[in-house]
């Protein structure tokens, strides 16, 4: 079994350096997939709601992907790669005043829009009521996350290394978004 494991990974290590962004978005594709059963399950949804499912897939693929792979990237040419602490910070820094901000901000607007399929009226009133809350723990979750991504792994991994994470903070989030809408239902 360790040989399986270990020859899969060689071969996911292989299609991420051959195809970086590819490999990044079918990543983010299927670990939001994973994300959003584990939520259902949680949220006591017997039957998986493939629709919802695959909107979430969607999303993961279609913007978390493609954005974190060329986040890291940029901000690896702004401070040329280095991983001593004070870079570091900056780039933590940098991370939770524009990407934390805006990922979870479109992800609210996204299943209250798309996901949900709510008005837009309702969906900007609970972003507006919701959003503080949901970033505030961001920023205390988040922070250490970015700071093991940005000082340990390499430029290659670290959309990986962010996505496995997200996972469950996808979980927080859909589980949060799902109250909320129960209540308000």
């Amino acid at each position: 079994m360790g040989s399986i494991a270990k020859k899969g990974l060689s071969n996911y290590v292989k299609q991420l350096q051959q195809h970086p962004l590819r490999t990044k978005v079918i990543t983010a594709g299927v670990l939001s997939a994973i994300s959003d059963v584990v939520s259902q399950k949680l949220t006591g949804i017997q039957k998986i709601q493939l629709k919802r499912l695959l909107l979430k897939v969607i999303f993961g693929a279609a913007y978390l992907g493609p954005f974190g792979h060329f986040f890291h990237i940029v901000l690896d040419k702004i401070f040329k790669g280095k991983k001593d602490s004070k870079t570091v910070a900056k780039k933590v820094l940098i991370e939770q005043l524009t990407s934390s901000p805006l990922n979870n901000l479109l992800f609210l607007i996204y299943y209250g829009l798309v996901v949900e399929g709510r008005p837009w009226a309702h969906v900007k009133a609970k972003v507006r009521k919701d959003y503080p809350p949901v970033q505030y723990t961001a920023w205390t979750f988040w922070p250490v996350v970015g700071w093991i991504n940005h000082k340990f792994m390499p430029l290659h991994f670290r959309v990986v290394f962010h996505s496995l994470v997200a996972f469950c903070w996808g979980i927080f989030l859909n589980l949060r978004a799902r109250s909320l809408a129960l209540t308000k239902a």
